[in-house]
């Protein structure tokens, strides 16, 4: 199977431009087996730089004449990875997308950088039980643990650089996979402990425990939408504050809600002194505002303090709109207010909006798709009970992302009420209308008006 891969893109290189020594281009390639979409599409940052078609053979192409050597992903829907390229590279690549990350392969020049950064974040996946099984242990333990862990990679890397050069860039990135996947584990460590333990209080800490806080960079451009170095910054900056907080801030004596209002505005300051970098500071602010409007809940009156706080601190944030549609869209879903007028199709092709189902009747509108069959099979199951429970509520379905025969064959094979179901074919629309971001969402409404514009299937109705 090597053996026809290679000879493959042998072949495949021999009837494309090959880059030649000391160009300023690259030439990238590639077969996905089992593929799940006709394209690659290859990025730098969130911006595509370019795309190619699979072949009859599920090959692709991408020669670029000019790049900026640094950290990529490519993107073959709905899977993605990371891909370094430098100015001279000829990086062929080989998938399946029946086991996408385990199967995938480097060859070619650029191979050696490309193959460790893969091997690392494989390592990190087969550790993570470990290290979750780990945050029971006493600081000293955990962190002579994880030490432990990160110097094995270490080795792999030294082991790497006795063989061959890295460039600068490169090396950094290799750095990068190995560091900030362990310092997010001790980021993390005193408040999985104290979950985990069942202790009241987070442990004390000796002060080396976090000692490459020392070495952090708050401003690295490299690596400013690599995975590890960012999800290190959003959980260190979460730890940062929360800290800082218990031991300076009196507000945080309060009520819970005043409590998380309180972090979140602390984070964005933190943010704000110590980052200047413009992608990483929009996305962590970004990040902090999904945080506090999605999943705190808060009251209209916090909800305006906050989005006052983000803009006076990140005004021109490259995400205003996105977070400026959340927040009204919040506003929107507030109780009292009437249904936003957003359109679905019933069975036979009608147009109708929510609020026209709503009219005159207690209803709950729950959402589900095939592409999310084992939440369709669970919910259905449980609507049965809550209509039991609940005569006086209309349960009503509003598809998403399934074709009409589809859906059609769905409900039928469920036995569901073909004029209590809704589709919309407009996903991003019904998102981003009704703030959807869980699945076991539901809306309740009367006569058309908002009683609960976030509720939840399973939790919600508990005592009703």
């Amino acid at each position: 199977m090597i053996k026809n891969f290679y000879y493959s893109f042998f072949l495949l290189i021999l009837s494309c431009s090959v880059i030649e020594k000391g160009s300023s281009g690259v030439f990238f390639a590639g077969e996905i087996v089992n593929p799940t979409d006709k394209y690659v599409v290859l990025y730098k940052n969130e911006v595509a730089i370019d795309s190619a078609l699979l072949n009859e053979h599920n090959m692709f192409s991408i020669e670029l004449s000019s790049i900026e050597d640094g950290l990529y992903h490519f993107n073959h829907s709905p899977e993605l990875q990371y891909v370094f390229l430098e100015k001279g590279d000829s990086l062929l690549v080989r998938l399946n997308t029946v086991d996408f990350d385990e199967s995938l392969i480097f060859a070619g020049k650029g191979e050696e950088i490309n193959n460790f950064l893969l091997e690392i974040f494989l390592k990190e996946e087969e550790e993570e039980p470990l290290i979750n099984a780990s945050y029971v242990l006493d600081p000293k333990e955990f962190s002579f643990k994880i030490d432990s862990l990160r110097e094995r990679k270490i080795n792999l890397l030294n082991e790497l650089l006795s063989q061959m050069n890295l460039s600068n860039n490169a090396l950094e990135v290799a750095r990068a996979s190995i560091d900030y996947n362990s310092y997010i584990s001790k980021e993390k460590y005193p408040f999985y402990h104290k979950k985990r333990t069942g202790k009241e209080t987070i442990p004390k800490l000796d002060k080396d425990f976090y000692e490459y806080r020392d070495n952090i960079s708050y401003n690295n451009k490299n690596l400013t939408y690599f995975r590890p170095y960012y999800n290190f910054m959003k959980y260190h900056f979460g730890n940062l504050s929360y800290m800082t907080c218990n031991h300076n801030c009196d507000s945080t004596k309060e009520n819970e809600h005043k409590n998380k209002l309180h972090y979140s505005k602390h984070t964005l300051k933190l943010i704000d002194s110590l980052v200047q970098e413009k992608n990483l500071r929009d996305n962590l602010f970004r990040n902090v505002a999904m945080d506090y409007l999605l999943k705190v809940r808060d009251n209209m009156e916090n909800n305006k303090l906050f989005i006052d706080e983000f803009l006076k601190l990140s005004g021109n944030n490259q995400h205003i709109k996105e977070i400026n549609k959340l927040y009204d869209g919040i506003k929107s879903m507030q109780p009292n207010k009437e249904l936003p007028n957003l359109e679905v199709y019933t069975v036979e092709g009608k147009e109708i909006t929510l609020a026209e189902i709503a009219n005159n009747e207690n209803v709950v509108f729950y959402f589900w798709s095939a592409t999310q069959i084992k939440h369709f099979e669970k919910l259905t199951i449980y609507l049965e009970e809550l209509r039991m429970k609940y005569p006086d509520y209309k349960f009503v379905g509003v598809n998403w992302n399934t074709n009409k025969e589809k859906w059609i064959s769905l409900m039928d094979a469920k036995r569901l009420d073909r004029d209590q179901q809704y589709r919309t074919e407009n996903f991003d629309e019904l998102a981003k209308t009704l703030v959807f971001d869980d699945f076991n969402k539901v809306i309740i409404a009367k006569n058309g008006v908002i009683v609960d514009g976030f509720a939840n299937l399973y939790t919600s109705f508990k005592g009703k």
